[in-house]
Order: structure tokens, then C-alpha cells, then sequence
């Protein structure tokens, strides 16, 4: 479904359009980006799209009324046919039944009488002013609400999506294109709500519901049918759109069934070379815990695709990269912020490192929990353990003596406490999969969500750790989150502990691969801990290791990266060849630039099978500017923002490019029209800024810069900027400001502490000067040129 501010396998995302410079940012399908700076104009920014790949090349049946999206029961990437649902009941009747009555069976279905929830009883629905209307016609469903170009009209609703707790529907519109009604019907409730409660969109916004971001076929679709492919041309901004099956059916995690329906057509069956595993491409009976949960994790978890077309029962990381603990998607401690489709918060926890399995708690064809309340928990941790876990102690957990509750409360039951629930949609409660301890120091520390004020309402986190300190003692545990959270800030002492994390065999693999994403923003200051990481066993950590090399000299990254070319997993090799897209290609022997063509090939494949979306431009655009194309990149950027002209990844990257061909004029352009959109992003300001600065109009830059530090009062950068500029224009008693205010969020940053320097020297304030001097020498205390400068304040001091 298409919501308020969060993805799952049910919802779709309100795009987070603010990017912060100079930092990891995060964006809806925006899994790796990154930005690079330079001394005044500067943002390079990756967008890796989260959602999944398209496009088999299936040939699609012809319908009487040409109409898409439409079923074709087509093959999967291995060649297998998929075949009709019906196939399946017949041998497993039991197993259909269950599922027929899931959520998974009533994901997307056609609306009916029988499918529709909602009241069309020509029931009337306002919102911001907008009242639609919701009525039945000629035996269909229809909408009375604003189109796209901002009259009122009638829209057939021809699908229902999703079930419970809220009901989305969907309208077809022109280019074969499903879009999701912003209004939903509340299935507990029985009311109509909007999916954005706070504001009124407009027509002209993607977000609005006939936009590119309430898209069904490229937002939210594949994870809500079978074998979905959205077959977009980019010529005729249209889709094509097919599935297998119209909702999550058996082929959608066992993969397609041919050849296993052609095993249970042999006489007696068979096995062997024609059927191995009988026939079936994945058979959860023989998968262990992390492999069970690498194929839930195709559609339940946040990722990027990584090929065109996934394939069941290979490796995840062949076909998708799950997010990092990105800032935007998660709190530094790890808790869910974003919706993050439970994968990465399952990565997170003992249970999965213990080798819990999905199918442990959840029943998989129902997809019912196994059992009600504390006795799921009790299914293990009990006086007497599972004996496939032999490393849980052997305790009574469900008693007061363990949760300090009234037996029977809320506060008694486990999920409450290390499952805290989180409400996405507007109204639908989705629990962290981290399985968490309480934290309520770390609450009061970083600001993370407490799952103790989460239920004492009015109470505060210190409140809760005072009472946690009570029960259980003084003593914390050290926890990744402040190292993740001083990574995030950019500050200095992060580094050696960011290095050591990424090293921590004993800490979940997604937390490392994290340390090594934030270890990015530091240069070649964190080498060693990136270089040692390449070799890791774990995949996603290669992942994160070699995209880290991006920042190193040509020489390096073809060292570290070129071997990664030819490694087994298909995300390791297509990151080292974006690490190496800029290396001169007479760097490469034969064999690498072969290697490195082929990984490349894969990447862009991908872009291409995403041609709808601005990510997918603005990811060739990355790449063509990397090889020296800059025609080729604003071409592609252009691209982006034609489709999402609020999309500022683009603008910030367009505007880039034109600095540094010496196009400032349309620098400006690009980044004035982004103020008229998004008058309130700071980081526009900022860089138009820098670009009126190198063009020395001075006053306007000031008063854009002036702008940014309003918006974006946590970046020194921006007031070490600030006051230069005002320092030239002679507005000493400002500058000084900006300048004290800079070096206040960072100590020791050295360029500002050599602009103080100098500041007080012009004004021959020598003491003031003699501070920062002193202060800069120990920040570089093996460079001659700050002693020498101390030196010389002094001598000025004596006379």
C-alpha cells in the first residue's frame, strides 16, 4: 500500500525529500547515497533504488480491450514456468486452504463485492477542504475526487490492496498505470481516513494520488503479486505491466512450479538430474534460519535490487542489498524510524544469530503466530529451553521477578517490551523485529524511543532509567548506538570507534556493515578497517567494504577493488565496479576490464528496468559524469527532474555539474527554481551560496548563506562559510559570530580554527589570535606552518 511516511510489504513510502550535505543521507529507494564535497560547490550523491528490479522480456497476451496490467503466467529467471494456483491445491489442500484465507492471498486482489471492504454507498469522505464521494455504478466502484489536473471527476476503481488494518484501492490511469487512492478505509473502525492527515496535496505534487509517487506499478507492486513485471518504456512513459499471479501466491516464495508440477505427474515421482529437490526451486524444509530468512527478505525487508530479474533460491545479495542503519530509516540504536520491512531489524538480534527461524513464531502458509500472547515467547524461554538453543538460560521469564509487572498487564506481556510497536499508515502497528532490552539510559543519552514512556505516558526516559538502575543494578552493557550516532554527527572521535565496529566479529553483520557506510565520510582516514573488511566472509560486509573505496586514489581502488570483480556474489561485484568506474581503463589487465565491463553491464541493466523512477536517472547520471560524459549526466539529470522536479538529489548534483564546467549561471538556475519548491531546505541556500561566492557577488551570498544557517543550525560548515563571506564584506562583528558559532559545534576542525586565527590577526586582537593559534598547532602538531604562525602572534604579543 501507498501511506504516510513509511514502507513495508504492505505500504509505500512519503518520500524524504531534505538531503544533508556532506553526510549519508536518506531517501524512499535511496539505499547507498553519499555526497562529496569540495571547497565551495559540492554534492556527489548515489541513489540505489530500494525497490525491486522489473522487465523479463516476457511476451504478454493480448486482451480484447488492450488494457494493463494483466496476468501472463510467463517463466522465472531460471526458465521455470509458473503455473496456475489451482495446480497446488490439488496435492496440498490443507496447506491452500490455510493461505487462501491470509494476507498474502488478499494482498491485491479485484474488486468485488466480495473483496471490498469499504462503504460505497455513496458515502462522502472530506479532507483539507476536498469532499469525495464513494458510490457504486453499472455493478463497479467508483471515486468522486480531484484528478490530476485539479477538477472533480468520477475514477473507476478497478483492484482492492491489502486487507487489515486499512484497505487501499486502486484506479487506472492512461500509460497502463494503477494508482493508489490517498484515502483508505479503516477495516476495525469502518471509517474512511486519509493517508495524509496534516496536509492538503496538491495535483501538481508526485505525492499526490495520481502522481509518480502513488504509482502502483512501480512503488509498491512487486512485492503484492507473483512474478510481477513492470515492463516501462521509457519512450512512451508507459508500462506494460504482468504478473503470474495477482497476489502473494505459493510460486511468489517457493518460486515457479513447472517443473515440480512435471515431478507429481510422474507415476511414482522421481528424482535426480531432471528433478532435483522434486522439482521445487526452494524447499523451506531444507533451509536453515538465515536462508529462510534471505527468501522472506525478497519482499520483507528494505532493499535495492541488484539484477533485472531475482531468482528463487539463489543467494539475497545476487539479487537485492538490504539497507544499512541509515539515518532516516532507523535510530542509532537500531530501532525502527522508517518502515524497514523487519529484515534489518531481525539482523540486529540474538534470535537471529542464534538461529531462530521465521517459521519458529510464524505459521507459513496462514501466517499466523504460532501461538497468543507470552506462551509464543514460552515456546523457548521457559525453566526448560528449547534444546536447539542450549546457550538460553533456563529461567521463569514470564513472572513479576523478571518484568517487575503486574501479572496479566500490559506491561507484562514480552512484545510490549522488546517489540515495541511503531504506527505507519496512520494506523497500523508494526513491532521491531530486534527483539531488543529496554534501553532507557541510552533514551536519555541519544534521544532513541524508550519502550517504558512508550506505555508510562507522561513519564520521562529518565524516570525509566532510574527505575531500570532499581531493578536490575548499575551496570549497562556498551551498546553500538552512541558510535553510530557520533558517526552520523561526522565527529572526529568516531573514527577509531567506527574502525573497531566494523571489526567486531560479535556484532551483528548489518551494525558492522553500517561502521563501514559512515566510515566513508573520513576519507582515506579510515583505510585500514575498509581495506581489511574486503575479505570479510560475509558478503554484505564486501558490500559495504569496496563501496568505501570510492574515495581512495585510482591506484588503491583498482588494488582493492579489482579482485572483488570476480566474487560469487553478485552485489560485491557490481559495488567494485562502481567503485572503479572512474579508473582509467588502461589501469585494467584484460581480464579486469572484462570482469569490470560485466559487473558494469549488470548496473545499469538495473537503471534502465527503473527508467520510471528519478533514482534511476540520477543513478547514470553518477556513473556517465565518473567516465567523463558530462553531456550524458545532464542529459540524465534533466531526465530526473522532469519526472520529480522536487526530486533534490538531481538538482543538487545538476547544479554540480554546471560549477564545475563553469556554468554558474545555470548553477544559479537550477538551485533558485529548487528554492521555489522546497523554500525551507537549507542545504539549497547553502549551495547557492557557494556558487554567488565564487562568483564574488558577495552580498547576495551572504544573504543566502544567511538563509542556511537559519535551516541548518547544527552545521559548522555552514557558518564557517557564513562568516567568511562576511568577513569580506567587512561585517566584522557578524563574522566573528559565525566564525565563534562554527568552531562551538566543532572544536577541532582546523579550518576554522585557521579563519579565527587570521580573523584576529587582521584586527590585531593578538591574544584572541594566540588562542586559536595554540589551538590549531595541537589539532596539526607535526605541521611546520601553524608554530610558525604562533610564532608570530607572539613576537606581535611582546611588542
Amino acid at each position: 500500500m501507498i501511506g504516510t511516511s513509511v514502507v513495508t510489504v504492505d505500504m509505500m513510502t512519503r518520500p524524504l525529500r531534505p538531503i544533508r550535505g556532506g553526510r549519508l543521507v536518506s531517501l524512499p529507494g535511496e539505499p547507498k547515497g553519499y555526497v562529496m564535497q569540495k571547497p565551495f560547490m559540492g554534492i556527489l550523491l548515489v541513489w540505489a533504488l530500494t525497490m525491486a528490479c522489473v522487465s523479463s522480456g516476457v511476451k504478454a497476451e493480448t486482451h480484447a480491450d488492450g488494457t494493463w496490467p494483466r496476468q501472463v503466467l510467463g517463466q522465472g529467471a531460471d526458465g521455470v514456468s509458473f503455473v496456475d494456483n489451482r495446480a497446488c491445491m490439488s496435492c496440498h489442500p490443507q496447506a491452500f486452504q490455510s493461505w487462501s484465507r491470509s494476507h498474502h492471498a488478499q494482498a491485491m486482489q479485484p474488486a468485488t463485492e466480495q473483496t471490498v471492504l469499504g462503504d460505497f454507498n455513496q458515502t462522502r469522505f472530506s479532507h483539507r477542504g476536498l469532499t469525495s464521494r464513494f458510490f457504486k455504478k453499472d455493478g463497479k466502484f467508483w471515486v468522486h475526487t480531484q484528478g490530476p489536473d485539479g477538477s472533480m471527476a468520477d475514477f473507476d476503481i478497478t483492484y482492492t490492496f491489502g486487507v487489515e488494518p486499512l484497505q487501499q484501492y486502486l484506479i487506472p490511469l492512461p500509460g497502463g498505470r494503477l494508482q493508489s487512492l490517498s484515502i483508505a478505509w479503516d477495516t476495525q473502525k469502518n471509517t474512511w481516513f486519509h493517508l495524509y492527515p496534516n496536509e492538503r496535496v496538491k495535483p501538481s505534487d508526485p505525492l499526490h494520488w495520481t502522481g509518480l509517487y502513488q504509482t502502483w506499478n512501480v512503488m509498491c507492486a512487486e512485492c503484492h503479486s507473483t512474478n510481477l513485471q513492470k515492463n516501462y518504456d521509457p519512450k512512451s512513459d508507459s508500462y506494460q505491466t504482468t504478473w503470474s499471479a495477482i497476489n502473494v501466491s505459493c510460486q511468489a516464495c517457493h518460486g515457479p512450479g513447472g517443473r515440480h508440477v512435471e515431478w507429481a505427474q510422474e507415476p511414482h515421482g522421481s528424482t535426480g538430474p531432471t528433478y532435483p529437490d522434486e522439482g521445487l526451486l526452494v524447499d523451506f524444509t531444507q533451509l536453515d534460519a538465515a536462508g529462510q530468512a534471505e527468501q522472506c527478505a525478497r519482499c520483507h525487508a528494505r532493499r535495492h535490487p541488484v539484477s533485472v530479474n531475482d531468482q528463487h533460491g539463489r543467494p539475497l545479495l545476487d539479487d537485492f542489498v538490504p539497507e544499512g542503519l541509515r539515518a532516516g530509516l532507523y535510530h542509532a540504536d537500531g530501532q525502527i524510524l522508517d518502515e524497514v520491512y523487519v529484515y534489518g531489524s531481525y539482523l540486529q538480534s540474538k534470535m537471529y544469530r542464534a538461529g531462530v527461524r521465521c517459521t519458529d513464531c510464524h505459521q507459513p502458509h496462514s501466517l499466523k503466530l504460532r501461538a497468543e500472547g507470552n506462551t509464543l515467547c514460552g515456546q523457548c524461554h521457559q525453566p526448560t529451553p528449547n534444546s536447539r538453543f542450549p546457550n538460553l538460560p533456563a529461567k521463569s521469564y514470564d513472572t513479576s521477578a523478571h518484568h517487575f509487572h503486574p501479572a496479566g498487564s500490559t506491561g507484562a506481556q514480552c512484545v510490549n517490551c522488546h517489540m515495541p510497536a511503531k504506527a505507519y499508515m496512520v494506523i497500523d502497528p508494526r513491532r521491531d523485529h530486534s527483539f531488543r532490552i529496554p534501553r532507557p539510559d541510552l533514551a536519555v543519552k541519544l534521544g532513541t524511543p524508550d519502550a517504558c514512556t512508550g506505555c508510562h505516558l507522561g513519564r520521562t526516559a529518565r524516570w525509566a532509567a532510574d527505575a531500570v538502575t532499581q531493578w536490575y543494578g548499575t551496570a549497562t552493557p556498551s551498546h553500538y548506538a552512541e558510535i553510530i550516532a557520533a558517526g552520523r554527527d561526522g565527529r572526529r572521535e568516531a573514527l577509531p570507534e567506527l574502525a573497531r565496529l566494523a571489526s567486531a566479529s560479535d556484532e551483528p553483520v548489518i551494525v558492522r556493515a553500517t561502521a563501514l557506510e559512515l566510515l566513508r565520510q573520513y576519507g582515506t582516514a579510515g583505510a585500514r578497517a575498509i581495506v581489511e573488511a574486503l575479505n570479510d566472509t560475509n558478503p554484505l560486509i564486501r558490500v559495504a567494504a569496496v563501496g568505501g573505496l570510492s574515495t581512495f586514489p585510482p591506484r588503491a581502488r583498482l588494488e582493492g577493488a579489482a579482485p572483488l570483480l570476480s566474487d560469487p556474489v553478485r552485489a560485491v561485484r557490481v559495488e567494485a565496479a562502481r567503485a572503479l568506474a572512474s579508473v582509467p581503463a588502461a589501469r585494467f589487465s584484460p581480464d579486469q576490464r572484462q570482469a569490470f565491463e560485466a559487473a558494469l553491464d549488470d548496473y545499469k541493466a538495473v537503471q534502465m528496468a527503473q527508467a520510471g523512477t528519478p533514482g534511476a536517472h540520477l543513478n547514470l547520471a553518477v556513473l556517465e559524469t565518473q567516465q567523463g560524459q558530462p553531456e550524458l549526466a545532464e542529459q540524465s539529470y534533466r531526465t530526473a527532474l522532469k519526472l520529480d522536479p522536487a526530486f533534490l538529489p538531481a538538482r543538487f548534483n545538476l547544479s554540480t555539474l554546471y560549477n564545475e564546467t563553469n556554468r554558474n549561471a545555470d548553477a544559479e538556475r537550477v538551485l533558485r527554481e529548487g528554492i521555489r519548491l522546497a523554500p525551507k531546505e537549507g542545504e539549497l541556500y547553502y549551495s547557492l551560496g557557494l556558487v554567488l561566492a565564487e562568483e564574488q557577488r558577495l552580498p547576495d551570498a551572504a544573504d543566502a548563506l544567511g538563509h542556511a544557517v537559519e535551516l541548518l543550525p547544527t552545521r559548522g560548515r555552514v557558518y564557517y562559510n557564513y562568516g567568511l563571506t562576511l568577513q569580506h564584506l567587512g561585517r566584522r562583528p557578524e563574522a566573528e559570530m559565525a566564525l565563534l558559532k562554527a568552531h562551538q559545534i566543532d572544536s577541532k576542525d582546523g579550518t576554522v580554527l585557521h579563519a579565527l586565527t587570521i580573523f584576529y590577526v587582521q584586527g590585531k586582537q593578538w591574544d584572541d589570535a594566540a588562542l586559536y593559534a595554540e589551538q590549531l598547532v595541537r589539532v596539526y602538531p607535526n605541521a611546520p606552518e601553524p608554530r610558525q604562525m604562533l610564532h608570530h602572534i607572539r613576537q606581535q604579543q611582546r611588542r
